[in-house]
């Protein structure tokens, strides 16, 4: 049974590789170069990318690499996307599933998410693979868990947010200019990411996430991902922050891939959560 699933997951091929997971590069676009996730480019090497003033950009999976993993070869495969309305990368798998003529063998699950629970969604669906699972019950598992991400962004740079269109130019300007950190959230219907308030320290801003994630249920049977541009010191303390507050929960660190850092910049960091199986 072939799992596939893209580098916005912050696996690399490599680590897909040992998990038995497929992995679809995305690209980033900056200099009139476009770079593959850890294959032409890595994160700290990215991050000194943009240093400059350009704003780059990323592009979900080819249609070429999605058509060369999904295939009439009869094995059956899960395919995993990030959140659909964040990419088009579900839209561009479920076409050319259905053009398959084995397309009953061949699932592809909008997963809602990306980053850490995305990467905890393919590798559990990779596990319970090796457990001996149908393909039907790895779909129905991991298609109930796409309904429990929850994803809170706090960017140190406004420009990246400006670029995307989520705040205007004159209130990037006066928060750039106050150092003021926003807090971003993922919206209910997962195909964006929303505007939710802005606070003057990272401690702060963290407090607000940490409220918001016990609001909507985290507890012990969760894991929660701290994920990093280049800051991975101040990953390590919003870590610590995270675990007074859920002292039961599972929590990990992840660097970004340089397609999320795209959006986030350099100094983000992403706070999620997701239940696990």
């Amino acid at each position: 049974m072939k799992i596939i699933t893209n580098t916005a997951s912050s696996l690399n091929i490599q680590e897909g590789a040992q998990l038995g997971i497929n992995i679809l590069p995305v690209s980033v676009s900056i200099e009139g170069r476009v770079l593959r996730d850890y294959i032409d480019i890595s994160p700290d090497e990215y991050v000194k990318l943009l240093r400059g003033e350009e704003i780059p950009s990323s592009s979900q999976p080819s249609i070429g690499d999605i058509m060369d993993l999904l295939d009439d070869s009869g094995e059956e495969t899960i395919m995993l996307t990030v959140a659909d309305g964040l990419s088009g990368e579900y839209g561009s798998a479920m076409a050319v599933r259905n053009s398959l003529q084995n397309r009953d063998s061949v699932y592809v699950i909008n997963s809602g998410t990306l980053a850490g629970p995305l990467r905890y969604m393919a590798t559990a669906a990779a596990r319970l693979r090796d457990q001996g699972e149908s393909a039907k019950e790895i779909v129905r598992q991991i298609t109930a868990l796409a309904g429990s991400s929850i994803s809170y962004v706090i960017p140190s740079d406004f420009r990246y947010l400006r670029k995307s269109g989520r705040i205007s130019h004159l209130t990037s300007r006066i928060g750039g200019a106050l150092h003021l950190l926003p807090v971003l959230t993922q919206t209910e219907d997962r195909k964006r990411i929303s505007f939710k308030t802005v606070r003057r320290t990272w401690k702060s801003a963290v407090e607000t996430v940490l409220a918001g994630l016990r609001e909507r249920g985290v507890d012990e049977g969760c894991l929660i991902s701290i994920a990093y541009a280049d800051q991975r010191p101040l990953a390590e303390k919003v870590l610590k922050q995270v675990r007074e507050s859920f002292p039961r929960t599972e929590c990990e660190i992840l660097q970004l891939a340089p397609s999320l850092i795209t959006h986030g910049g350099p100094g983000c960091i992403v706070i999620q959560a997701i239940h696990k199986i």
